[in-house]
């Protein structure tokens, strides 16, 4: 007599297996439909909600009063502490505030939470882990921070593609002064004002100094870099 074929070993212990595979819907398969429906989703309420143009956000920023720009500039630095894009808030800062107010939020927020990010990582992650930066490539960081002092923060600061919460957290990390790590943080602002120009040349404000500003920031960018690979090590970078 034929033996009836039974469920295999297999079958039993990964059940949710032999399902994917009857249905078809494999985890790659199920991420897709989701990001399809999403998008699907976003795309019916850009078309069915009305979205305010970007004048009408300012004018709505404008009508909140000076609440506005100190919310802004409190939620700005505590949010980018951690890792979050800072972009987005120089951006912001450009579209509700306009260039001068928004390029003085933007440096201000910009400043605190870097003082911010450094205490907090110094002081409450610097013992534990510190002993941990043996790693050649750590400590090549680590040593290279600590010899060009504000040089190599400002050379770091400069460089668009480095994230801004991981500048903070190596440098808080490094045996870098933090006089030498404040006055790096200005390699900040060429960048930053150009994404505030960004910003408000949304409202159709586009304002010629914003390639040129973009252009100065890259040009700044490059000679920081030549200047921190060529100028030897000051001394007193090595102090804190």
């Amino acid at each position: 007599m034929a033996n009836r074929a039974g469920p295999t070993g297999n079958d039993l212990d990964y059940p949710e297996i032999k399902i994917r595979r009857v249905s078809g819907l494999t985890a790659p398969r199920i991420r897709l439909l989701i990001a399809v429906s999403l998008l699907l989703a976003a795309t019916v309420t850009v078309a069915v909600v009305p979205v305010p143009t970007p004048l009408q956000i300012r004018a709505w920023a404008q009508s909140v009063g000076v609440a506005a720009p100190l919310l802004f500039l409190l939620g700005h630095a505590l949010v980018t502490v951690a890792p979050v894009p800072r972009t987005v808030f120089t951006l912001a800062a450009g579209l509700l505030f306009g260039p001068l107010l928004g390029v003085s939020l933007s440096l201000t927020a910009t400043m605190l939470s870097a003082v911010l990010a450094f205490g907090l990582v110094r002081r409450l992650a610097g013992g534990p882990v510190r002993p941990h930066l043996d790693r050649q490539v750590l400590r090549t960081v680590d040593a290279r921070l600590r010899r060009r002092g504000w040089l190599a923060v400002a050379s770091l600061r400069l460089i668009p593609a480095v994230p801004f919460s991981v500048v903070n957290y190596c440098c808080a990390l490094s045996s870098i002064s933090f006089r030498h790590y404040l006055a790096g943080t200005v390699g900040i602002v060429p960048g930053s004002v150009a994404v505030v120009l960004l910003g408000d040349a949304l409202t159709g404000n586009t304002s010629p100094a914003l390639l040129a500003v973009s252009l100065a920031g890259a040009a700044i960018g490059m000679l920081g870099l030549i200047a921190e690979a060529r100028f030897p090590a000051s001394a007193e970078a090595t102090s804190r």
